[in-house]
């Protein structure tokens, strides 16, 4: 892109338009992964040099991949895992937000390990964000792959800090919906099996229910668990003897 000028403005606004366009798709997605896959979907199109691309999440020492448009953004994934060592294995816990590798055969005292290895798996420069917002600050890592050195340039890095933000929100408000879903059909299925125990047992709704909870407790199981399977047998089964 050019810096100033006309053509620089046209092509602004043409990533305007295109980032508006994804922020709409991405709130369209109807479950967390659907958000996840349509994140990598737009890096690709979206980013300049970008050739691959995929979420990741760090818990301690473990890495999940949980999103790539290719194989091998989950082979390098792996790779870093086993080596305990690599930009993104560093950005995700180190909590950096923004990184980019110009080239990566230039980065061995790094990571003496796994640039060599990543580089023979065909992979010339990197760049990676990290995904938060402020009320949800850990979503993991969206990281891009070029198979070509100084593919990534500064205005790569703008556009994919445009885009980690539009994609950071959507996530954040998929993961909040789902986990509303869930809460509806925990108190969808704990309604329906009180209503069977104040049926079987002739009792009041609260009674029905603290015999639900004091059972749950007895047994050492959830309340949902023990709701499901009430509502699957369509009976209140009886307390083990101590």
């Amino acid at each position: 892109m050019a810096e100033t000028g006309p053509e620089a403005e046209r092509e602004w606004a043409d990533l305007a338009t295109a980032l508006g366009e994804m922020a709409l798709d991405l709130l369209a997605q109807d479950s967390v992964q659907a958000t996840l896959d349509c994140i990598v979907a737009h890096s690709v199109n979206l980013v300049g040099g970008c050739d691959f691309a995929g979420i990741m999440v760090v818990r301690g020492d473990d890495i999940q991949t949980v999103a790539v448009n290719d194989d091998l953004v989950g082979e390098l994934d792996r790779l870093q895992a086993e080596l305990q060592e690599g930009p993104c294995f560093d950005a995700s816990r180190d909590k950096e937000r923004v990184y980019r590798i110009t080239d990566l055969t230039a980065t061995s005292a790094h990571w003496p390990r796994f640039a060599p290895r990543a580089h023979d798996l065909g992979v010339g420069s990197m760049m990676g964000f990290l995904l938060y917002t402020r009320g949800d600050r850990d979503l993991g890592a969206l990281d891009m792959y070029s198979s070509r050195p100084g593919a990534f340039t500064s205005r790569s890095e703008q556009v994919g800090l445009l885009l980690a933000s539009h994609a950071a929100v959507a996530l954040s408000s998929a993961r909040h919906d789902a986990n509303l879903d869930i809460a509806l059909a925990t108190r969808q299925a704990i309604g329906q099996a009180t209503g069977i125990v104040m049926e079987r047992g002739k009792l009041s709704e609260r009674d029905a229910f603290a015999k639900i909870v004091e059972l749950s407790q007895a047994r050492n199981i959830k309340v949902r668990d023990l709701a499901d399977s009430i509502n699957r047998t369509g009976e209140f089964p009886g307390r083990r003897p101590r």
